[in-house]
């Protein structure tokens, strides 16, 4: 505990230590006094005589206390981080079993989950089809990230792995690529980076690039955590690609892998409703961050509260409010 005004602890140890001597010294006087004038000590038991006046003495230290304002530090949890929004922008993306396309249902979810966060959260923007590519870097300024979500367009295949990949250099700040010939990840070899998480909107129709699974291991092995959501049905829909028809439907099981992988949570969304709910329900990490907490109220509380009792008991007992 600390002390705005820590001077007026040396008050709060002075005054009441005088107060009491001075209520022992009047006490001795006044008993001196009855029995000089023949009346021997005053009834009432010894509980009633004094309880008023030690509460009203208790009083004085807790106040000056509440005086020299006490401040506490205390841990207060709140949202913060980092946040990459990384947008399947493949062609199957414009599919429009989500209306009015799986791609614009999920730039509108993203920019609402945008609109939401607070300041401490700092939010950037990712596309991949094939190749993806940081176009917003993560940011405080929400409105820049929104700006970028709104510039997205459809095209070409998808790349989940890509994504992650790119997301996690993003994040680190350098070129993250795939263990070669498929060795485990080193631990720590990107450092720890608990607070940041990566939000993957997608049909999760994979259609080539560096593997999914393996990508999510390195996210976990970095402590980053990937939120998937599934855009699209299972029904499917058809899209129109260089004059061909094209069947695309949401394929949920590798969106669900890769999200398990690293600790976080697949959220289907089958249509504009409940992919803007699956975008507010993501979970984001929560940070604790120490403040101080002023207590002078409680304490000054307290205080009023001893003197309220002093005086009550004394008006009933002495029939004065001492």
């Amino acid at each position: 505990m600390s002390f705005l005004h820590p001077a007026v602890l040396v008050l709060a140890v002075l005054v009441p230590g005088g107060a009491v001597a001075g209520y022992a010294r009047w006490q001795r006087r006044r008993r001196a006094a009855l029995r000089r004038a023949g009346l021997g000590t005053p009834g009432g038991g010894r509980l009633r005589r004094h309880l008023p006046y030690a509460l009203l003495l208790a009083a004085l230290p807790v106040l000056l206390v509440a005086l020299a304002r006490p401040q506490a530090q205390v841990g207060v949890p709140r949202v913060a981080g980092t946040v990459l929004l990384a947008f399947d922008i493949s062609n199957s993306m414009a599919a429009t079993d989500v209306t009015p396309t799986r791609l614009a249902a999920a730039q509108a979810a993203a920019t609402g989950f945008v609109e939401e966060q607070p300041g401490t959260v700092d939010v950037g923007v990712l596309v991949f089809g094939d190749q993806a590519l940081l176009t917003q870097a993560p940011t405080g300024d929400h409105r820049a990230a929104a700006a970028a979500i709104a510039r997205i367009r459809a095209s070409g295949g998808t790349s989940l792995g890509q994504a992650i990949l790119v997301g996690l250099g993003a994040i680190t700040g350098q070129p993250v690529s795939l263990p070669e010939n498929g060795a485990a990840p080193e631990p720590g070899a990107l450092g720890y980076w608990p607070s940041a998480t990566i939000v993957l909107f997608s049909d999760g129709e994979d259609t080539g690039g560096p593997d999914a699974v393996a990508a999510a291991e390195l996210a976990a092995a970095a402590g980053v955590r990937i939120q998937t959501v599934g855009v699209g049905t299972a029904r499917g829909a058809t899209v129109q690609v260089d004059g061909y028809q094209l069947s695309t439907a949401l394929d949920e099981s590798l969106l669900t892998t890769v999200a398990q992988t690293t600790g976080g949570a697949y959220r289907p969304a089958g249509d504009a409703d409940t992919l803007a709910d699956a975008t507010r329900s993501v979970d984001l990490r929560l940070t604790t961050k120490r403040e101080p907490l002023e207590l002078t109220a409680p304490f000054a509380g307290a205080a009023l509260l001893l003197l309220a009792l002093g005086g009550l008991l004394g008006a009933r007992w002495q029939g004065r409010i001492v």
